[in-house]
């Protein structure tokens, strides 16, 4: 089976950057929870997946993939997004070739931002756990730092 490796940069910061293994068929959902995970940040809020990586402008992607849609379908009172669902569509799906990116969003409140490029591919190894970070590069930042009046 193949994986998808990726470079995540939080936005505007292209220090810290982590680079993350997983197979092809690890949803959207489980994607962002890996994400997540290599910053050491706790994985508590919404989420989504934007082609157009630009601060203020995501909302207008051609293609976008958004935690509402399943939370929608799943019985949940909000406004339809128009995007993709997170839990139903697969990295395989979304980026095809080395160099692709996404913008991902985590935390609408904080808007946590990063850029995700798709940068090789690989072999499964079956003595090894998925998702799996195989690059750290920078510390990570404080998901709640404290803020001084």
């Amino acid at each position: 089976m193949q994986t998808y490796i990726f470079k995540s940069s939080v936005f505007r910061i292209q220090s810290i950057t982590r680079n993350i293994e997983v197979p092809a068929g690890t949803s959207l959902y489980k994607f962002a929870e890996a994400i997540v995970a290599a910053y050491d940040f706790d994985f508590d809020h919404c989420f989504g997946f934007f082609s157009t990586i630009a601060e203020s402008r995501y909302f207008d992607s051609d293609r976008k993939y958004e935690l509402f849609t399943d939370l929608i379908e799943e019985g949940e009172d909000m406004e339809p997004t128009g995007a993709g669902s997170v839990k139903q569509t697969k990295v395989s799906d979304v980026w095809k070739n080395v160099g692709e990116k996404m913008l991902f969003l985590f935390d609408y409140g904080d808007n946590w931002l990063f850029v995700v490029e798709l940068i090789g591919f690989g072999i499964k190894d079956p003595n090894v756990k998925y998702p799996r970070v195989v690059k750290r590069v920078g510390k990570a930042p404080e998901q709640y730092p404290d803020v001084e009046e």
